[in-house]
């Protein structure tokens, strides 16, 4: 029987949003600190790339737990 959303798999897709803000911090963490350490001069739209990826990588790796692991399947 599928519920209000469709068929959806919460506990799959709690885990895999997850995994992807946390791969999404460590790309920009580890891309921003090599380039600054080894890239000498970066430009500014690199970095700032970099570090909206790790913010939104925090943000996806806080909330997806709760959208995709309480609030969906409560709200079915």
């Amino acid at each position: 029987m599928t519920g209000r959303y469709g068929d959806l798999d919460y506990p799959s897709l709690t885990k895999r949003s997850f995994l992807l803000g946390v791969c999404l911090l460590i790309v920009g963490e580890v891309g921003d600190a090599f380039l600054s350490q080894y890239g000498g001069t970066v430009p500014a739209w690199e970095h700032q790339l970099l570090v909206s990826a790790a913010v939104l990588g925090v943000l996806i790796a806080l909330c997806s737990p709760f959208v995709f692991g309480i609030v969906l399947p409560l709200t079915e």
